[in-house]
């Protein structure tokens, strides 16, 4: 058994030594994972840390010189910023083809709030298939490999709560046809969960610090960690394409997105982003915004409901791009902020119930009341580290159909009708009638595998159905 007095000195010095409170009756293999588990903690940023995020409330200040960040419209012939989309295309084209890109799953959910028992990405999403999330990544990379003639390796961030399900999964099912040495599984990083009241660590149980994953924005941190950065560095990767685990629709690795991130004059190639268009100006959507010339995101909640409903001369909102999480990072990027001490990302606070062994009792306590703090980190925050960053317009059909809740908005059934709504634009494209309801929506449920098609072009000279059927349900 490790001994834990060696520890003792840092935890007294960061008033964190009640952990040890019940270290005389825990066994030799508890003992040493509360051993294991300290150990892990950075007690030299504690004490900031703990006086910056939990027992004060860090007050946002919106930027005085803040403003709209501007952003490559979907449609490349817009007057207000007209571009080259075939050039950006073919440039992205060209890293594929080269292997200079890799994609980068954000997967460390459950899909409990689904109603699904299991990692997020074993939920059933296809529209008529009900292929799992993971599934309908896999046949994107596959596909984007087999058009381009070169490998594309996928790394998946998982949790420590589903790691292992996860691996299992992509075993259970031969990885869906992808070589298992170009799939990467690894979990994200943790962070000690805070007594809201005096800081202290909780413990969740005698012998277990509770914990919870420290945000998507922990992925950065992960990458290094993990020796995924070493194995692209290896593999001659130079261009993350990053996207998270609930959403069918993405584009795994979008030339266009590529191209622009990776050659276009105002981008730096470390992190570039896609923006959705506000639907309304109360749409609860992260804002990209710019602010000491840099570009960055503002949550909706610290915006000035006012600055949200400004507009343009043309009348589009001023503040119009909205966050869907879809990115690509340079792996040099991605490096210089995880060895260069300037660059630290900045956790985010949330009050929650948190359950906990009472140090008197050593009882389990489920409290009904918000009684610590959790702290994540986000992403979007790395965006001002960036020298120039680029934003492109994408659109919900396109790119954008997540499965967040059991029913509703951004539920299993709207994420079909999304799904629908891609596939019937692509079909109709390609000289195919499709059906349609009074409103104008597609009258039966659609669904285009990544490997029959990656883009509408693709479909060029496939086997297609001249006409779908009302109420029919098809699966390309």
């Amino acid at each position: 058994m490790v001994s834990i007095d060696d520890l003792r000195p840092a935890l007294q010095a960061a008033d964190q030594a009640h952990l040890l409170t019940f270290a005389d009756q825990l066994s030799a293999a508890e003992h040493d994972a509360l051993h294991s588990q300290i150990a892990a903690i950075d007690f030299k940023k504690l004490p900031s840390l703990i006086d910056e995020y939990v027992l004060d409330k860090p007050a946002f200040e919106l930027p005085s010189d803040v403003d709209a960040a501007p952003y490559y419209p979907a449609d490349p012939t817009a007057s207000f910023k007209p571009y080259n989309a075939a050039k950006y295309h073919a440039a992205g084209e060209d890293l594929i083809r080269a292997g200079k890109v890799a994609c980068f799953t954000v997967a460390g959910g459950q899909g409990s709030r689904l109603g699904y028992d299991g990692p997020k990405g074993c939920y059933p999403a296809g529209a008529v298939t009900k292929k799992p999330l993971f599934q309908i990544f896999a046949e994107g990379v596959l596909a984007t490999a087999k058009k381009y003639s070169k490998t594309v390796p996928w790394y998946i961030m998982t949790s420590p709560l589903n790691h292992e399900a996860t691996v299992a999964f992509f075993k259970e099912h031969s990885h869906f046809g992808l070589e298992p040495a170009d799939v990467m599984f690894f979990p994200q990083g943790t962070i000690p969960s805070f007594d809201m009241k005096t800081g202290k660590i909780l413990l969740s149980q005698k012998h277990e610090i509770a914990t919870n994953p420290d945000g998507h924005g922990g992925s950065l941190t992960a990458l290094h960690t993990s020796g995924a950065l070493d194995d692209m560095t290896k593999r001659g990767i130079e261009h993350i394409s990053y996207f998270q685990v609930d959403n069918p629709n993405v584009k795994v690795a979008d030339p266009l997105f590529l191209g622009l991130h990776a050659t276009a004059s105002d981008s730096s190639g470390e992190l570039s982003s896609k923006m959705l268009p506000k639907a309304y100006p109360e749409e609860k959507l992260g804002l990209f915004a710019t602010a000491g010339g840099r570009v960055c995101v503002i949550e909706y909640s610290d915006m000035p409901m006012e600055r949200q409903r400004e507009t343009l001369d043309d009348g589009r909102l001023r503040f119009l791009a909205g966050s869907p999480a879809i990115h690509v990072f340079g792996r040099a990027f991605v490096e210089k902020v995880n060895t260069d001490e300037d660059f630290d990302l900045p956790y985010h606070r949330a009050e929650k119930k948190i359950p906990h062994v009472d140090l008197d009792t050593g009882e389990q306590v489920s409290p009904d009341a918000p009684n610590g703090v959790k702290l994540e980190r986000f992403v979007f925050d790395a965006l001002p580290m960036a020298e120039k960053s680029i934003i492109l317009e994408t659109s919900r059909v396109e790119d954008f159909a997540p499965i967040k809740n059991a029913e509703g908005q951004d539920s299993a059934e709207s994420s079909a009708q999304l799904q629908t709504q891609k596939a019937a634009g692509w079909l109709e494209a390609a000289g195919v009638e499709i059906p349609k309801k009074a409103d104008g929506t597609p009258d039966c449920v659609l669904e285009i595998s990544q490997l029959t098609a990656l883009e509408p072009g693709d479909l060029k000279g496939a086997d297609l159905p001249a006409k779908i059927g009302a109420g029919e349900k098809v699966a390309l």
